[in-house]
């Protein structure tokens, strides 16, 4: 079992920075690669990166290339998204989540957070 916490949400004008934070807590949780998505509204979730177990590989979704930088804390079990120069268009909840495979898809992601609203305007 696996369970997942989000922070770091809020508001921001657009060009601004966020950083989200995805704090991991079960006996087996280094086991599993963290992976971020977002739904905006009126939209179907989204992929945006994923990272191993160990950090050493990363998958750079389309939404979060050349602007967002992904990371984890292997000693905190915690994964970081820095989030810059942001657009009105990253408005969306942003869930961390939890599977055996460094994957795109969400159907292969078991565990899931409450999600953390980012909200990009002016």
């Amino acid at each position: 079992q696996v369970q997942l916490v989000e922070s770091g949400g809020g508001s921001v004008q657009p060009g601004g920075s966020l950083r989200l934070s995805c704090a991991a807590f079960g006996e087996t949780v280094n086991k599993y690669a963290l992976g971020w998505f977002r739904q905006a509204p009126g939209k179907e979730r989204e992929f945006v990166a994923a990272i191993s177990w160990s950090g050493g590989s990363t998958y750079i979704g389309n939404p979060a290339k050349d602007r967002f930088t992904l990371f984890r804390d292997t000693v905190k079990n915690t994964m970081y998204l820095e989030m810059n120069s942001l657009r009105p268009e990253d408005t969306a909840i942003y869930y961390c989540a939890a599977s055996e495979y460094l994957d795109l898809d969400q159907r292969t992601y078991d565990y899931w957070g409450q999600g953390t609203q980012v909200t990009v305007s002016s």
